[in-house]
C-alpha cells in the first residue's frame, strides 16, 4: 500500500513509526512531516490546512490510504474532499468532526444519545453565561465551544474564576472565534482516562487507555497544556469499566451518529472521568490524543495498516488487535515558557543516544533540521517513549533516557505516570 499520513507532530510521527513497520507498507508519505518522521516517511512540503494541495498530491501519486492525524483537516472536511475523488481516508467526515469542533454540539449530541455525561448550558451572551455559574456555583469547567488546541479548558474553582474565564474567552477573545460560544459544565469528581475505539461506520473495535497529564506543572499543577505526558495501560481503567464505557458511551454515540446521518469513521477518542468504576464522558475528539498516540503506537503488536485500512473499508469486524502486556510511557520535552511564549529555534544535542537506549524511542513533535543541527520549531518539541514490565520501571527508563538529550531551551515534568507508581509502591 501507498499511504500519506497528513500532519507534523507527535502523534504523527508515531503513526508513521508504527505504519513503516507494516509488511503491507510499500510507500510512506508524511506531509509536512519533520525532522523525526524524516526516518520513517517522506516529507511532503504541503500544510495539513491545504485541503486542495493534499486531494492532489494523493491522486497524483495514486495514494492508496490517506491517514489524518490532527483534527483541523477534520473539522474543514478534508475527508470529504478525498471522498469526492474515490480516495480512501482514516478520519471522519467534516458532519462527524462537530464532535470535536463544537463541544456545544457533541454536547447536544451524546445528550440525545442518553450518554451519561456532566450537566451543561451553552452560551453566546457573557452576562447568561454569569448567571448560570451563579446559579450552579463552583467548581464549575469554562469550556470554548470551538477548537482551541487542547486548552480551550478553563477548571474553575471559585464563582470569580469562573467569571474572569467567561471574560477571556467572550470579551477578550483570547481563543478568536473559538470562544464567541461557549459550554459551561458541572465539575466531575473521579480520575481522568482517555479511551479510544476505532469505527468504520457501523463496526466499532476497542483499543486501549492511557493516562494523560495536562497541566504544565508536577503534581498537575498550573496552566493546561496540549500534554506534557501519558502512559497505558492506565491501571483506573479496568475490564468492567471498559464493558461500561463501550456499552454506555461508545456504541450509543456510534449508531447515535449513524441515525443522524452522520455515520463515524475513524478514531474516537472519550475523555472519561471515573469515579468509584463509574465512566462518565468529559468529550470526544476525533482523531488520536497526542501524547497518547505515542503510547498506544509503543504498546501496539498488531499491524496498524489492518485497523485503519479495516476503518476505511468497512472491515473492522475481521480486525481483533494484539498489544505488548507491558507499560508503555512518554514524557513530553516542551520548550521553556511554553504553554506561554517560548524562543523557537534553540539546538537539541544527542537524541540519537536516546533513541539507542533500550526499549525507548524519541519521537518528535515540532523540530526541523538546519544542515546537520537539530531544532526546536515548536513548544511541545520531544516525546521520549519507553516500555517496560511496570510503571516504575518503564518511568525510570523514560528519564534516562530524557537525561540523556542535551536540550538547554527544554523542560518537561519529573511525574509523569505519579498516580500509577504510587499504587504499585503501595
Amino acid at each position: 500500500m501507498k499511504v500519506l499520513v497528513v500532519g507534523g507532530g507527535g502523534r504523527e510521527h508515531a503513526l508513521c513509526w508504527a505504519i513503516a513497520r507494516s509488511p503491507r507498507i510499500s510507500k510512506l508519505w508524511c506531509a509536512p512531516g519533520n525532522a523525526g518522521i524524516a526516518d520513517s516517511a517522506e516529507c511532503v512540503a504541503i500544510s495539513d490546512s491545504d485541503i486542495d494541495g493534499l486531494v492532489k498530491f494523493a491522486k497524483d501519486n495514486a495514494v492508496d490510504l490517506v491517514v489524518v492525524g490532527p483534527e483541523a483537516p477534520l473539522v474543514a472536511g478534508l475527508v470529504d474532499a478525498l471522498d469526492a475523488e474515490g480516495i480512501k481516508s482514516f478520519g471522519c467526515s467534516k458532519a462527524a468532526a462537530q464532535l470535536e469542533g463544537s463541544k456545544g454540539f457533541m454536547k447536544d449530541m451524546v445528550a440525545k444519545f442518553g450518554v451519561p455525561t456532566a450537566a451543561y448550558g451553552r452560551f453566546t451572551d457573557p452576562k447568561d453565561a454569569k448567571a448560570f455559574v451563579e446559579k450552579q456555583g463552583a467548581p464549575i469547567v469554562v469550556k470554548t465551544d470551538g477548537l482551541a488546541a487542547g486548552k480551550g479548558v478553563t477548571i474553575c474553582m471559585t464563582n470569580d474564576e469562573a467569571f474572569a474565564a467567561i471574560e477571556e474567552c467572550m470579551v477578550g477573545g483570547k481563543f478568536g472565534d473559538a470562544g464567541a460560544e461557549i459550554v459551561i459544565e458541572e465539575f466531575l469528581k473521579g480520575e481522568e482516562a482517555s479511551f479510544f475505539a476505532v469505527c468504520d461506520g457501523e463496526n466499532v473495535i476497542p483499543l486501549v487507555a492511557a493516562q494523560d497529564h495536562k497541566a504544565v506543572g508536577e503534581g498537575d499543577t498550573g496552566p493546561n497544556t496540549g500534554g506534557m505526558g501519558a502512559y497505558s495501560p492506565a491501571p483506573v481503567f479496568t475490564d468492567a469499566v471498559e464493558a461500561k464505557v463501550m456499552d454506555q458511551i461508545i456504541i450509543p454515540t456510534v449508531k447515535g451518529m449513524a441515525n443522524e446521518g452522520h455515520p463515524f469513521k475513524g478514531v474516537l477518542f472519550a475523555g472519561l472521568m471515573i469515579d468509584e468504576g463509574n465512566p462518565k464522558l468529559i468529550e470526544y475528539n476525533i482523531r488520536f490524543g497526542d501524547p497518547e498516540c505515542q503510547v498506544l503506537m509503543t504498546r501496539l503488536k498488531s499491524d496498524v495498516l489492518d485497523i485503519l485500512d479495516g476503518a476505511a473499508t468497512g472491515t473492522l469486524d475481521t480486525v481483533k488487535p494484539e498489544w505488548h502486556n507491558e507499560t508503555a510511557m512518554v514524557v513530553v520535552m516542551a520548550a521553556k515558557g511554553y504553554p506561554g511564549s517560548y524562543e523557537k529555534g534553540t539546538e537539541i544535542k544527542n537524541v540519537t543516544a536516546a533513541d539507542a537506549m533500550d526499549k525507548v524511542k524519541v519521537l518528535h513533535a515540532g523540530t526541523k533540521m538546519d544542515g546537520d543541527k537539530l531544532l526546536a520549531t515548536g513548544g511541545r518539541v520531544l516525546g521520549v517513549t519507553a516500555r517496560g514490565a511496570t510503571v516504575t520501571e518503564t518511568q525510570k527508563r523514560a528519564y534516562e533516557a530524557v537525561d540523556a538529550i542535551d536540550w538547554q531551551g527544554g523542560f518537561c515534568r519529573r511525574d509523569i505516570g505519579w498516580r500509577a507508581v504510587a499504587r504499585e509502591q503501595k
